[in-house]
C-alpha cells in the first residue's frame, strides 16, 4: 500500500501534497484510531485542527 502512494506523490506537483496521519480517541472504547489523508501543504493546520 505504501509503495502505490509514494509512486502517485512522485508526479508532477505532487511536493505541493504530504501525507498525514492523526491518532483520534474513539468514542465507543477506550482506544485510538489513526486516520490518514493525503493533504495539500496549505491545508495541514485545518486537517490537525478539525476532529
Amino acid at each position: 500500500m505504501a509503495k502505490k502512494v509514494v509512486a502517485s506523490l512522485q508526479k508532477r506537483g505532487a511536493k505541493d501534497f504530504t501525507k498525514a496521519i492523526k491518532m483520534v480517541r474513539s468514542t465507543k472504547k477506550d482506544s485510538y484510531q489513526f486516520k490518514e489523508a493525503i493533504v495539500a501543504k496549505d491545508q495541514l493546520k485545518s486537517f490537525f485542527e478539525k476532529q
